[in-house]
């Protein structure tokens, strides 16, 4: 979906070459993920809802390769800046100039490490452009602005100044409204405004913050937008990343419902970013969506369950204790009960798999009934093979069905079976060693016993 107020084109440069040494991790910071997706993915996520028709990711020289292979997955048309050596949020805007040569719509700044911004939040932004400002900046009213940058407005509203903490009078330090570091600018007027970035400071780097007194200077007009305190949370360690995580997961919770789904235990629920749910899906306790789950309406997930890449048609049933591994497609009304697990196989609708089962790389057919304890054996150590299950087939409880292999339509299969070869439809297969008993064995084997102690 496309949220676009504008008739000016849209470009985004999202800044990415920090080198997020809190996070003590061999993984560049913006790849980790929020909802399952990487932070960077929010991000571009929400920039694409803007109707943008330019992205330029700026990375570091130490992340180039992986930050540029993680961008490209999400989009093969966004632009790759390298910023080398990083010198200031500035000098990472300049370093995606070439790619902005010649543009004159509007070029918002987005950081790759702050993934929950709404793009309602950036649509505001776009309208305070249509009123008039050249340069607008993203604040929120801190509940401890600290370090912050304070924003300064004059009378009418506009924006006088970004006067860092460091730098801050008393009366300045008292103001609680912060800045995000989130901007959209004129690109008319962007790369003079940029050109003109000094870095006389203690720190000898650009600051993208000081355009706002150049601005100013040049009589052009600044805005400001408020938003949440929570949208420009900024991740820079494992701390902040759980944070980010559990504000995902609330906003994800109350969407969810909101759209017509019951979640009985809203917060030990957890989803994805591209999870999706249908209307009256009833969500049990301690429920995790994975990446890539569609859950059609009137579904039924009782508490404890696991899904990743899977499908789900309407009115089915799943759980406890279900899984669904990529791959699995579970069709309309279909059951999968307790300590199931299902990968890369189609269910198809009404059939049952109730019990301690194994569906793998496999076909379900409509109304067929998996007895407990099934196993599809699939796999023989060095290749995988498929198994066919026919519509209305019965499998007995405690069957191996050893792929390759096909139970027809209507065939029953004895408990107990180990099938390793095809089943005729309509046939009943049994696979079964002779049962023997011994008389008096188990008497003598405990007089044994209490001999040898």
């Amino acid at each position: 979906m496309v949220i676009k107020t504008s008739d000016r084109e849209i470009a985004v440069v999202v800044l990415g070459a920090g080198q997020g040494t809190r996070m003590k991790s061999d993984v560049p910071k913006v790849l980790h993920p929020i909802g399952g997706s990487p932070m960077l993915h929010h991000v571009l996520a929400t920039a694409s809802q803007l109707g943008a028709t330019k992205m330029v990711v700026v990375v570091g020289a130490a992340n180039e390769q992986a930050l540029t292979d993680a961008a490209k997955a999400f989009d093969s048309d966004i632009k790759i800046a390298v910023q080398d050596p990083p010198l200031g949020t500035a000098h990472a805007v300049r370093a995606a100039q070439k790619h902005l040569q010649g543009f004159k719509g509007d070029v918002f700044v987005l950081y790759a490490d702050t993934p929950l911004i709404k793009p309602e939040t950036l649509t505001a932004m776009l309208d305070e452009r249509d009123n008039g400002s050249d340069v607008v900046v993203l604040g929120f009213d801190a509940f401890d602005p600290g370090a912050y940058g304070r924003l300064i407005t004059n009378d009418a509203g506009r924006l006088s100044a970004i006067v860092e903490a460091k730098d801050a009078t008393p009366e300045e330090l008292a103001v609680t409204f912060c800045n995000s570091g989130v901007m959209v600018i004129d690109g008319v007027h962007l790369l003079n405004l940029l050109e003109q970035v000094s870095n006389d400071n203690a720190k000898g780097e650009y600051y993208l913050t000081d355009i706002v007194e150049i601005a100013n200077k040049q009589g052009l007009t600044c805005g400001v937008v408020q938003c949440p305190e929570d949208e420009v949370l900024g991740v820079n360690s494992r701390v902040e990343l759980a944070d980010a995580e559990a504000i995902f997961q609330a906003r994800m919770r109350r969407e969810a419902m909101q759209a017509g789904v019951t979640l009985l235990d809203p917060e030990t629920v957890y989803f994805s970013a591209d999870t999706e749910l249908g209307r009256d899906v009833v969500v049990g306790q301690n429920v995790v969506f994975g990446p890539g789950v569609t859950i059609e309406d009137g579904v039924v997930i009782q508490p404890f369950c696991h899904f990743q890449e899977a499908h789900v048609a309407a009115q089915a049933t799943l759980g406890p204790y279900a899984r669904l591994r990529p791959g699995a497609d579970v069709g309309a009304g279909a059951h999968i009960g307790n300590f199931v697990e299902i990968k890369k196989s189609t269910i198809e609708e009404g059939a049952k798999v109730n019990h301690l089962t194994y569906i793998g790389d496999s076909f379900v057919g409509a109304k067929a009934n998996i007895g407990a304890g099934t196993i599809t054996c699939n796999y023989d150590g060095f290749d995988k093979f498929k198994t066919h299950i026919g519509r209305g087939a019965f499998i007995g409880s405690n069957n191996s069905l050893v792929a390759p292999v096909t139970i027809g339509d209507g065939a029953f299969t004895g408990s107990g079976s180990v099938i390793t070869k095809d089943v005729e439809g309509d046939a009943l297969a049994v696979e079964r060693s002779p049962q023997k008993n011994l008389q008096g064995w188990a008497e003598k084997f405990r007089a044994k016993k209490r001999r040898t102690k």
